[in-house]
C-alpha cells in the first residue's frame, strides 16, 4: 500500500481564554514551561532560533521561528514545519497545531505523524488546564516516567 497524501499531524482544542493570552502562552517560555518543556533559551521571535529543553528526558531541540503573527499564528521549523493557528471564538480561542514534512519510509512518516499528534494533544490539554484552572498536569513528564534521567541536560 502506498500513501496518496503526505502524513500530517493535527491537534485542536478550545481554550477558554482570550487569543492574546493563549498565543502568549506558546511564545513566552515563562508560561510554556508550566505545561510543555522544562526551559528555553528565549521567547519565540520571528527570524530567531531558540533551544527548548526537556530536562527530565535529557533532550533538547533547536527551533527556528519562521513566522509570528501576533495573537493569530506561529510557524516554526523543528526540524519539520509546525504551525499554530489561534482563532478567537468570543472570549475563547480555538487552537490548531499542524505538523508536516515528516521524512523516512512511508511507515516511518506515518509513525512520526501519529507520535506528533499525540504529543501536541498533551500540549494542548496541559495548556488548557493551566490557563483555565491554574493546574499543572505534568503531562509531558508523566507520559514516559521510565525515561527520566538524573540531572537533565
Amino acid at each position: 500500500m502506498s500513501l496518496k497524501t503526505a502524513p500530517t499531524a493535527r491537534a485542536d482544542m478550545l481554550i477558554r481564554r482570550p487569543a492574546k493570552e493563549v498565543f502568549n502562552a506558546f511564545v513566552d517560555p515563562a508560561i510554556t514551561t508550566k505545561f510543555w518543556f522544562s526551559r528555553s533559551s528565549g521567547k519565540l521571535e520571528e527570524g530567531k532560533s531558540v533551544k527548548w529543553y526537556w530536562d527530565m528526558y535529557g533532550v533538547s531541540a533547536e527551533v527556528a521561528v519562521r513566522v509570528i503573527e501576533q495573537d493569530r499564528r506561529i510557524l516554526i521549523e523543528w526540524p519539520t514545519p509546525v504551525e499554530w493557528l489561534f482563532t478567537p471564538r468570543g472570549n475563547n480561542t480555538f487552537v490548531s497545531i499542524t505538523a508536516s514534512g515528516f521524512t523516512g519510509s512511508q511507515d516511518e512518516r506515518v509513525s512520526q505523524a501519529i507520535d506528533s499528534m499525540g504529543g501536541f494533544c498533551f500540549v494542548l490539554a496541559g495548556c488548557k488546564a493551566f490557563l483555565e484552572h491554574g493546574v499543572k498536569l505534568n503531562l509531558t513528564g508523566d507520559h514516559n516516567p521510565d525515561a527520566h534521567i538524573q540531572g537533565g541536560v
